[in-house]
């Protein structure tokens, strides 16, 4: 009787006679519904280890192996660099010659000379490698989740630019093998570290805005020209073939992130379900058509179909309260990442236009926002922000957060980000390809945390770990 029904229950959604998928690692239940079930088996687990708020051991100094040495993962050497505390003890890339860069680099600043490792299996043995803790993946986006696994099974903590997974079933198993092996997952979401998501996220954490009940992220940024049909940007093309093989929001976490730590999202509430819209493509592929014409390295990416140019994706918590998330990189709007927090007591927007806050039914002047910051911004900013200016990345929120997570790791300190946060932010990638191909049907989003959102405490951003982990002079750079 139990194998029969839990044969039955692989197939169908536990309490709701709707079909799912039904591959056995798609099908979890909360903590709370395990209680209630009468029979054990692997894909019916509750929460094994519970990786929020989670502090592994303290690592002095931190080896690292940076994979991938394009634009991103350049400049993270570089910013790694001027961390104390941090050895860069492997350099990978499938051409050899951006790991010979990189290794001049590292001689340059007075770095000691990392491994070396290339061509198309070259990660596996940089993942594999004895002098390594930290594997940090500034990749294309379809090796994110198989580094990281093999990263964490080979007993290291990983660390991945965005997304951290493309597919449902991958966002699973990044969860469950950080639970299994107790290691870091960390989806390296920079934009949670720029200057006015602090100020905002630290605002909502001391209570200025009240309850917070909606909020709108996105990532508006026109591609098309300066990357997606440049030859010499995304290695063999892949960021345009992502945009010719699905048809979402393929990057959400940049509008995402920030907003979702403001509503607690796998800390006091989580994602119940989705709808997500695109127009058609009104430019990508006249693009290539036009390209194919005068230049025959275009011709495999003419005539094709590509993404609609803008999507759209409507989130609803728990608890009730929204989120809107959009993307677009194909059309010449002005960048922007909205970046709006709408609270019972307060507002604060930062595209388009100013950084803006307002506590009425107008935005506060520039010298109250002044004060704000002033009052509000977190440790972290007041320790580290200049220096972050001056060695750059994105304006400087991408040194603070290279620093956050090697201070963390140092003093052996929970994760700002963790696997949950990883896997919820990137689900929506597939779960929105899902609702466009469905007439925007409405989409439920996995608990990944499997009940444990319920008892789960906000991160306090404060300074790590005392803030001892040191920066070198800029002048050595």
């Amino acid at each position: 009787m139990k194998s029969n029904r839990r044969n039955f229950l692989r197939y169908l959604g536990i309490g709701t006679g709707t079909l799912v998928t039904a591959s056995p690692a798609i099908a979890r239940v909360t903590t709370d519904e395990a209680d209630r079930l009468p029979f054990e088996g692997p894909e019916f687990q509750a929460q094994p280890f519970n990786m929020c708020g989670y502090a592994a051991p303290k690592l002095p100094t931190v080896r690292i192996a940076v994979i991938g040495l394009g634009m991103r993962g350049s400049g993270a050497v570089e910013r790694l660099c001027y961390i104390d505390g941090v050895e860069i003890t492997v350099l990978c890339d499938k051409d050899p010659e951006r790991v010979a860069k990189m290794q001049a680099h590292l001689a340059k600043v007075g770095r000691p000379k990392a491994a070396e490792f290339s061509g198309e299996e070259g990660w596996k043995r940089a993942c594999e490698h004895k002098e390594v803790d930290l594997v940090y993946t500034p990749t294309p986006w379809h090796l994110h989740t198989p580094i990281c696994l093999h990263a964490m099974n080979n007993g290291k903590h990983a660390a991945t630019e965005v997304p951290a997974a493309l597919t449902v079933e991958d966002a699973w198993k990044l969860v469950e093998t950080s639970e299994r092996t107790r290691k870091h997952c960390m989806m390296l979401e920079n934009c949670c570290y720029d200057f006015f998501e602090l100020l905002t996220l630290n605002m909502v954490r001391n209570g200025l805005f009240g309850e917070v009940v909606h909020a709108e992220g996105a990532y508006i940024h026109d591609l098309s020209k300066e990357y997606l049909f440049n030859k010499n940007a995304y290695t063999d093309m892949w960021r345009l073939k992502q945009n010719m093989k699905h048809n979402g929001n393929l990057y959400p976490t940049h509008g995402l992130g920030p907003i979702a730590q403001c509503l607690n999202i796998n800390r006091g509430d989580k994602m119940d379900h989705m709808v997500a819209m695109s127009t058609n493509d009104f430019s990508l592929g006249i693009m290539a058509n036009e390209l194919a014409k005068t230049d025959d390295f275009f011709k495999p990416y003419a005539n094709k179909k590509y993404r609609g140019n803008m999507n759209t994706t409507l989130i609803r918590t728990n608890l009730g309260k929204s989120m809107m998330v959009q993307h677009d990189v194909s059309t010449p709007r002005p960048y922007s990442r909205i970046h709006l927090v709408s609270g019972t007591k307060a507002v604060a927007q930062k595209w388009p236009g100013p950084e803006r806050i307002g506590f009425g039914h107008s935005w506060i002047k520039d010298a109250e926002l002044k004060e704000l910051y002033a009052k509000h911004s977190p440790e972290i900013v007041k320790h580290i922000g200049e220096i972050a200016k001056e060695v750059g990345g994105h304006g400087g929120m991408d040194f603070i957060m290279d620093w956050r997570l090697i201070d963390c790791l140092r003093n052996g300190l929970p994760l700002d980000q963790n696997v949950y946060d990883a896997a919820s932010w990137s689900v929506v990638v597939p779960l929105s390809e899902q609702s466009v191909n469905n007439r925007s049907k409405s989409i439920d989003v996995p608990d990944f945390t499997r009940g444990a959102w319920k008892k789960n405490k906000p991160h306090d951003i404060t300074l790590a770990g005392g803030g001892n982990t040191g920066v070198r002079k800029i002048a050595n750079q």
